[in-house]
């Protein structure tokens, strides 16, 4: 449920519960920013809510299960819900398990979704209306100090295991001026920490054919080089996710070890044999990519690689998964997330030939996450001594809870200053590492 605000004395009030990935929670901002320029009060109890609306993920099986789930929830406590985001282009399967919804819309409807509170809870008639997405008028789902930047939508790929396209349409990339506006109004109100996100972002501009935009007045090419050139003067972190392997990405290696991003690459690999990758529709050569990664760390030796991969995918044969064993060995990636082959519904691979028996998929699943947590406790040996700038999380009765340059926040490890009450969310300190296991690491403060 979103934090609680207050606009207009007996404001309409409405609730709102945010499912799915960084993307779908910068949506979920921009509909309840508007929501509050438009007179409504924000509330984070159903039994507040004279409305909930409830933005779903629709990627996967489980993801869908909780969207329903969710939906369900809302409705038994409520009673009065409004749907939208990925799962919203389902909508059949949705009014089939809940008919009682009043309306359903899909991702980025930002204007249907505002339409329908409006239309089943009308507005207050005075209210001061404001939809720029920054602080502190905006509303901020994450911490005040970090911030996901939505660069584009869509994409243009057609990955077999994935139906985003169906879900989201082809690339759609913002305007850079627009981009970088925001970026820098973050960043003047006090974030931290710039997370790029897209569902492709090495693509940024390739749907405009990189034409040059403006950004106070001087000229800048729509490409991502060039993106990350401009964030990088603004003095924050600048960390970049989900970027296709595409080959320019070598041109942003160098900022990395300029220092002017977070030298820190969310590259999804999926898997690493040609056979596999070829059935995935994704780039399918594993040689190349060694490769590259030894090119990656000898510009910038300090480089953190997170990837994913899927396991289990129609056609993986023991031969082709102790390859992908291999070139774990091989790349020693610092940061590796993995998940079991899941057969969502729209997605051509269903149709692929090779099926594997759950139990398979799960057995190669540990097998994998074993694989690499004796990597990444390896790797996360060697930062001990090491002196480093962290990002103050959290500060409790107990220390403070921070992230190095190689911690996306969520999803990789923390550094814990056990004792440290004296700091706040938001610095940025410099600690020394004292110890470490596989994901976590603990430290002093310099």
């Amino acid at each position: 449920m979103s934090s609680s605000s207050t606009s207009v004395p007996l404001a309409p009030r409405v609730g709102f519960v945010s499912l799915g990935c960084p993307k779908a929670l910068v949506d979920s901002e921009r509909i309840l920013t508007q929501l509050r320029g438009e007179g409504y009060d924000l509330v984070n109890s159903y039994q507040d809510a004279d409305l909930v609306v409830v933005n779903t993920c629709g990627f996967i099986d489980a993801a869908k299960a909780e969207s329903l789930e969710a939906i369900g929830e809302a409705l038994d406590e409520n009673g009065k819900v409004i749907v939208t985001g990925c799962m919203g282009v389902d909508e059949e399967n949705i009014r089939a398990l809940h008919p009682q919804v009043l309306a359903v819309t899909g991702p980025q409807q930002y204007e249907q979704v505002v339409q329908a509170v409006h239309q089943h809870l009308p507005p207050a008639v005075n209210h001061n209306p404001y939809i720029d997405l920054l602080p502190p008028q905006g509303i901020k789902l994450t911490p005040r100090h970090y911030s996901y930047l939505k660069i584009s939508e869509g994409c243009n790929h057609r990955c077999s295991f994935c139906i985003i396209p169906s879900l989201r349409g082809d690339l759609v990339s913002r305007p850079i001026g627009e981009v970088l506006g925001e970026a820098e109004r973050l960043v003047n109100a006090g974030v931290q920490e710039l997370l790029v996100v897209s569902q492709d972002t090495s693509a940024y501009g390739v749907d405009l054919k990189y034409r040059t935009g403006f950004h106070q007045g001087r000229p800048v090419k729509t490409r991502m080089k060039e993106l990350c050139e401009e964030l990088g003067q603004l003095g924050a972190w600048v960390r970049l996710h989900y970027v296709y392997p595409y080959p320019h990405v070598n041109d942003i290696i160098p900022l990395m070890a300029e220092g002017k991003i977070l030298p820190y690459l969310d590259i999804p690999f999926q898997h690493a044999h040609p056979d596999v990758l070829k059935s995935m529709k994704r780039p399918a050569a594993s040689e190349k990519t060694l490769e590259r990664i030894q090119g990656w760390r000898e510009i910038c030796p300090d480089i953190t690689l997170r990837s994913t991969f899927i396991v289990g995918f129609p056609g993986e044969t023991e031969e082709h998964f102790n390859y992908l064993l291999d070139f774990l060995d091989e790349a020693q990636l610092d940061r590796v997330g993995c998940f079991t082959y899941s057969p969502v519904d729209g997605a051509s691979a269903n149709q692929l030939p090779g099926a594997l028996p759950e139990e398979v998929k799960e057995e190669r699943l540990a097998r994998f996450m074993e694989k690499q947590a004796q990597i990444s406790a390896a790797k996360q040996q060697q930062k001990i001594g090491k002196r480093l700038e962290v990002l103050i999380d959290e500060v409790g009765d107990d220390g403070a809870a921070a992230r190095t340059q190689a911690d996306a926040p969520e999803i990789d490890g923390q550094l814990f200053l056990l004792g440290e009450t004296g700091l706040q969310p938001g610095q940025r300190v410099q600690v020394e590492v004292t110890e470490a296991d596989e994901h976590d690491l603990w430290g002093r403060l310099l």
